[in-house]
């Protein structure tokens, strides 16, 4: 079905870094992973707090601390306008938390992402205004919102925008805009996710309030209580972990760690079976964020907003199990969903295509995103997956909506900015970045953009980038191959730019065992030495002798915690 190929490589290691890491007392192999990972010295793997980027230094970031604290003294009315993913709910979270905890007056509004769509629209714009809020502030959206910010100035509503996205041409004419990528910012940190911005806009709020003497009476707030929110929404948004987003995480995995994060975030990792007290960046991305993002996918944020929201942990928990179901039928929704593109994929050679585009009309419009991640990860090839999306009311023309994912070399932004240029009348509006990416056709179109993505694919990629590559960390030592190993591994902050630890090295299967007709488990010899093995997504068996990547994990049964190497590609030896 595909002619994926997969170039096993291992990671570069700087010498000189390598020299300098290996005179602290970081273990050989740290410093042998953060030296390929780009970590110069020893001082870049404290992760503590005076070490973050100072909020003066995001541009306008001292101007909107004057604004807010206006408001705050005014009594003004606020609204938040979020976002329905895991970052603009951990943003709405923080934003109403915090100006909360300052005594602002402050209420919140997420769009329906089926009834609106994204961002400050118009339409959410009017939605707003029934509120009666005096000013409007966006979290994780806000920059390319020009018609919607010129409709809440034309209605009296102040704009103020915190927003990560990239900016088009044109910015919106908020009264304060705080965004790492907008122009002539000189933050030095341009991952910031939207939670991240939202939280060094309340660190300058403080600091503006603190020189006004507005504490002089009250207790002034502790913001590092809303670090638990910043690390959920950093790591589930995949925005990379450069050095002062992994200490905001590493930050927030220690209140959850202590046991004292907020009810929320501990409702959802409990609900996914998580001890927080063991809390890592992948349970964050991997089990936490899901549950969360469940809510904006099928039904509306606001549900998910309230569970970080909660002040007692039994609303939190209830809050939570509604959210477990609700990713439980995600979950099956995606699955019918991912067998039945598999099967529209059988009826082509993949490996003949430089990209993907799928379509049925009973889709899921809340899911499509991440079988688009599903099916990049299987065919290594850029995917769009379409599904419908109403009618216009205009014209009675059927609409699709489509999410995309992409590959390294093939800027999926770029490319569908490229179509449209080319094909005026094809796309009626996209947006996105490199590596994902949403659009709008109509229906009767599917075919002809699909060839248009397609040719577009052709001429960006080269064959040699439908090819694979695994990163490594290379072989690993015998006496690395340990539970306490494994144990270290997952104390640190690994994620998206800060890749997980990957180890390659060659086994002996010695038992294979397949598992729900899903996974398979091994018993494997490695010089002799035996290790219990998983590889999750293997319904079928694997040779005696193999070449395998693996990762180094701890797995808990029956209150044993051992070592197992979790596969995630094999090929014979």
């Amino acid at each position: 079905m595909t002619n994926k190929m997969h170039n096993i490589t291992v990671r570069a290691t700087d010498q000189s870094a390598l020299a300098s890491l290996q005179v602290s007392n970081l273990p050989p192999l740290l410093s042998q992973l953060f030296a390929s990972r780009g970590l110069k010295n020893a001082d870049e793997t404290i992760a503590t707090l005076d070490k973050l980027l100072a909020p003066n230094t995001l541009k306008n970031n001292a101007e909107m601390a004057v604004h807010l604290a206006d408001a705050i003294v005014q009594n003004k009315q606020l609204l938040v306008i979020g976002d329905y993913d895991a970052d603009g709910a951990t943003a709405t979270a923080v934003a109403v938390k915090g100006l909360r905890q300052m005594g602002a007056r402050v209420d919140f509004l997420v769009p329906n992402r089926f009834e609106y769509g994204y961002g400050l629209t118009p339409e959410i714009v009017q939605l707003a205004a029934q509120q009666k809020p005096d000013i409007l502030i966006t979290v994780d959206n806000g920059i390319a919102s020009v018609d919607g910010v010129a409709t809440a100035n034309a209605l009296g509503m102040q704009v103020l925008v915190t927003d990560h996205h990239l900016p088009g041409d044109t910015l919106p004419d908020a009264a304060c805009i705080i965004n790492p990528n907008q122009p002539e910012c000189g933050f030095a940190s341009k991952s910031l996710a939207g939670v991240g911005v939202m939280f060094y806009g309340l660190l300058a709020l403080r600091a503006e309030l603190r020189t006004r003497g507005f504490f002089a009476d009250k207790v002034e707030p502790n913001l590092t209580e809303l670090l638990d929110l910043v690390a959920l929404g950093t790591v589930a948004d995949l925005v990379k972990l450069d050095a002062n987003n992994r200490i905001l995480v590493e930050q927030g995995l220690r209140r959850m760690r202590a046991g004292v994060a907020c009810h929320g975030v501990l409702a959802l990792l409990k609900v996914a079976g998580r001890d927080p007290q063991k809390a890592s960046a992948q349970d964050l991305g991997f089990y936490a964020g899901p549950r969360l993002n469940a809510a904006g996918r099928l039904v509306d944020m606001t549900l998910g907003i309230q569970c970080l929201l909660s002040d007692n942990a039994q609303d939190a928990w209830q809050i939570a199990q509604q959210l477990q179901a609700l990713n439980i039928e995600r979950r099956s929704i995606e699955s019918d969903m991912q067998a039945e593109a598999f099967a529209d994929l059988e009826a082509i050679n993949v490996g003949d295509q430089f990209a993907l585009c799928v379509y049925q009309p009973h889709w899921h419009q809340g899911v499509i995103g991440i079988l688009a991640s599903r099916l990049k990860a299987k065919f290594h090839r850029a995917t769009i997956v379409f599904a419908d999306a109403g009618v216009f009311a205009e014209t009675g023309e059927g609409v699709l909506k489509g999410s995309g994912r992409s590959i390294a070399n093939f800027h999926l932004r770029d490319a569908l900015d490229l179509v449209s240029k080319r094909h005026p009348s094809l796309i009626q509006k996209f947006g996105g970045h490199a590596m994902a990416a949403g659009l709008t056709i109509l229906q009767q179109d599917f075919a002809a953009f699909e060839a248009a993505f397609e040719s577009v694919a052709r001429e960006l990629l080269n064959p040699a980038d439908l090819d694979e590559i695994i990163e490594t960390d290379g072989s690993l030592n015998d006496a690395d191959m340990q539970l306490e190993t494994a144990q270290m591994l997952q104390a640190q902050v690994w994620g998206q730019g800060f890749a997980p630890p990957l180890f390659c090295d060659e086994f002996k299967v010695q038992k294979q065992t397949i598992l729900g007709e899903k996974h398979l488990k091994l018993t494997v010899l490695k010089n002799q030495m035996q290790f219990q093995a998983i590889f999750f997504g293997q319904a079928t068996l694997v040779p005696e002798h193999i070449r395998a990547v693996y990762a180094l994990q701890t797995n808990e049964f029956r209150g044993d915690t051992t070592l197992q190497l979790q596969f995630s590609y094999v090929e014979s030896v």
